[in-house]
């Protein structure tokens, strides 16, 4: 089952069980997945699915952040679930070793060095981990990787 039919399969649950929260979170995806077609006159695909959800996520991250900042707890709170519910759609990611372990894979490969190769380091890491593991611990990664 394709992942945009998993998120309208599990509105109507949220629905049927009466489960506001988590419907409004579902909704709200669908509304960005929605959007991003429309703007783009494309069906998504399960890559660019993830893409959408991960974007969210970072942007719920960032509320968190600045609600927590401006001691608007409850706020903060909200956004925290939402992310539980949008983390639910994303594969499973890779741990920290195994990111370290494929960024130096793709130092070796390009014959990268120094901070210099950054761009072209990030542009294959992107193409290879996007959705399998978040890209500000891959960016952090590289940096390591190039620095050393």
């Amino acid at each position: 089952m394709a992942l945009k039919d998993q998120i309208t399969d599990d509105m109507k649950t949220a629905m049927r069980a009466k489960d506001s929260e988590r419907l409004a979170t579902i909704r709200l995806l669908l509304a960005a997945l929605k959007q991003k077609e429309v703007d783009e006159r494309i069906e998504l695909d399960d890559v660019a699915v993830v893409a959408v959800v991960d974007k969210l996520i970072k942007q719920r991250k960032d509320s968190v952040e600045a609600f927590t900042k401006a001691a608007r707890q409850d706020l903060a709170d909200k956004e925290a679930a939402e992310i539980v519910v949008l983390q639910g759609y994303l594969p499973a990611r890779l741990s920290t070793e195994e990111v370290k372990a494929a960024v130096q894979a793709i130092v070796a490969s390009l014959g990268a060095s120094g901070p210099g190769d950054m761009g072209k380091v990030m542009g294959a890491a992107k193409a290879q981990l996007a959705g399998k593991a978040d890209m500000g611990q891959v960016s952090a990664a590289v940096k390591a990787a190039l620095a050393g």
